[in-house]
């Protein structure tokens, strides 16, 4: 397990539950978190849409749905849908599910191979807006070869590619009869998995029951509820009422209940970041020496002591130094004096007020936060005080994603993602020059032919060394051409009602709502023993 559990005075190193939301804060309902058999937990985020057809529970544990295969609590991967592991072909274009006999839909309907075989082909095909689909790009063809063998050919050697199966499985029978971007099976889904929805109330909560026909048993956790409560305060004092079983928690909050023996405190390791984009169009932060000088003129111990309160470590990269994928020696000291004579050597000359100038450009740039995220305003207000320090001028800008999206190209973004399921996740999308400017990924326009090289390299062998090498090349590119200043990796706090037995934390990612936290396995709870 990678969770580090905590009872009364608590001695766990205190995480930062650091996720932003769009909805009012709401009660529970009735009953709360009374009920012997049920949970209710307080989250800050809710989904746009709970079809896996639109990219909901893409990296598995949705709750409503399963996957061909699942993450144990190790991030190992284990089978789901199907009975094992797949069978991959020697040359690694073509993986074999043999799927798991006598699976049904919560409806009734039986699960067979043309469910997978729809919700990939429905994924992948041009109408469906689903803004992850790249992430299957590197699939061929999907066919059924019986009702319970499903066969992927893929354009290209892919090692990767079974993380991608944990990629929920949608109903042909009822959501191929819908339109697929707006019809009602993206607000009212039925799957396979452990959990029914049974009511959304948006911006207030998502009530679930067990799924008497869950392959995997039905769940001692009868009813399931998820308060969508965006304010921390709020949060923490309704789980402190007794409205809440668990809730998601920033650490000046979680040390409120450090003496309370009634709840335990989960502090989960993450591979969440947040950087900032540095777009190669734009006049000042297209210059590389100022991307250089930023890399350094900034202080990240400082930002995770301070604004984290230690619940971190600082960031050079997607991959968290405690991974072994982290390439050791790209670690950037901050060192305020070396940033200086870098931008002194490249023609940035201090004017009167202390901001640079060269060839009648001033050093000055806006970066943008999204409204209402605390930890991306610290962070950005951090970077810019830093920024001033070495002479150039950073306004920190507040707005919602529409407002920021068409600003991308040109103009900084203080930004997060992080996966841990695999290096490729995280880096391809994020560096790859062919992605840029396209949507999220690679918001820094970063093009480095060696990055690309390594890239491929490392998403097409299946050698565990060849791709260490080439995840080291690619680190080791990033310190010296940096497109983003990588701040701090974040970890996460929840504090629970100690009256299950089973719980635990994974190694989370950034988006961590639904199917993070000590309910990731929740369909696993057991209630505690009583002391005699």
């Amino acid at each position: 397990m990678t969770a580090r559990t905590v009872r009364g005075a608590a001695r766990a190193t205190v995480a930062a539950a650091l996720i932003t939301g769009v909805a009012a804060c709401s009660a529970p309902g009735a009953g709360g978190a009374a009920a012997a058999d049920s949970v209710v937990v307080g989250i800050a985020t809710e989904p746009e849409s709970l079809s896996p057809l639109l990219g909901y529970g893409k990296d598995g544990n949705s709750k409503i749905f399963d996957g061909l295969l699942t993450h144990d609590a190790d991030m190992k991967l284990k089978p789901a849908l199907a009975e094992h592991l797949p069978e991959v072909s020697a040359d690694g274009r073509t993986y074999t599910f043999t799927l798991r006999r006598g699976v049904t839909f919560s409806d009734g309907a039986p699960f067979s191979a043309k469910d997978v075989v729809f919700t990939y082909r429905t994924i992948l095909a041009a109408g469906t807006n689903n803004a992850s689909k790249t992430e299957l790009d590197a699939i061929a063809g999907v066919e059924a070869k019986s009702e319970d063998t499903v066969v992927f050919t893929l354009k290209y050697p892919y090692a990767p590619f079974a993380e991608r199966t944990v990629l929920p499985i949608a109903p042909e029978h009822i959501a191929g009869a819908q339109d697929v971007n707006s019809g009602d099976f993206t607000t009212r889904p039925v799957g396979t998995g452990p959990y029914v929805l049974v009511g959304w109330s948006k911006g207030e909560k998502l009530s679930f029951k067990a799924n008497p026909r869950y392959w995997g048993g039905e769940p001692a956790v009868k009813r399931f509820t998820m308060a969508v409560i965006k304010d921390d305060d709020i949060r923490a004092t309704r789980l402190r009422s007794g409205e809440l079983d668990g809730a998601i928690l920033p650490p000046n909050l979680a040390k409120g209940f450090a003496e309370d023996r009634s709840r335990r405190t989960y502090a989960a390791r993450t591979f969440d970041y947040r950087n900032v984009t540095l777009p190669t169009h734009h006049k000042v932060t297209g210059d590389l020496a100022v991307r250089q000088a930023l890399d350094i003129a900034v202080d990240r111990t400082a930002m995770v002591d301070k604004l984290l309160e230690g619940a971190g470590k600082p960031a050079f990269g997607p991959v968290p130094t405690d991974s072994p994928w982290f390439t050791a020696g790209t670690e950037r000291r901050h060192d305020l004096d070396r940033a200086r004579r870098i931008l002194d050597d490249a023609g940035w000359k201090a004017g009167e007020d202390g901001i640079r100038v060269k060839d009648g450009v001033r050093a000055a740039f806006p970066l943008w936060y999204t409204s209402g995220d605390k930890i991306r305003q610290d962070h950005a207000l951090a970077f810019a005080s830093d920024a001033k320090k070495a002479g150039i001028e950073v306004t920190a800008e507040a707005g919602t994603w529409e407002v920021i999206e068409p600003r991308m190209k040109t103009e900084a973004v203080l930004a997060g993602g992080g996966s841990p399921a695999d290096p490729d996740f995280d880096q391809y999308l994020l560096l790859t020059s062919s992605l840029g400017g396209d949507g999220f990924n690679n918001m820094a326009w970063y093009d480095d032919p060696a990055v690309d090289a390594a890239l491929a390299e490392g998403r097409r062998s299946a050698d565990p060394a060849v791709r260490k090498a080439a995840y080291d090349t690619v680190q080791r590119r990033l310190a010296d051409n940096p497109g983003y200043v990588f701040l701090t990796h974040i970890d996460h706090l929840y504090v629970v009602n100690d009256r299950w037995d089973g719980l635990g934390t994974q190694v989370e990612p950034h988006d961590h709502g639904l199917g993070a936290g000590p309910w990731w396995n929740i369909e696993s709870w057991k209630p505690e023993p009583k002391q005699k």
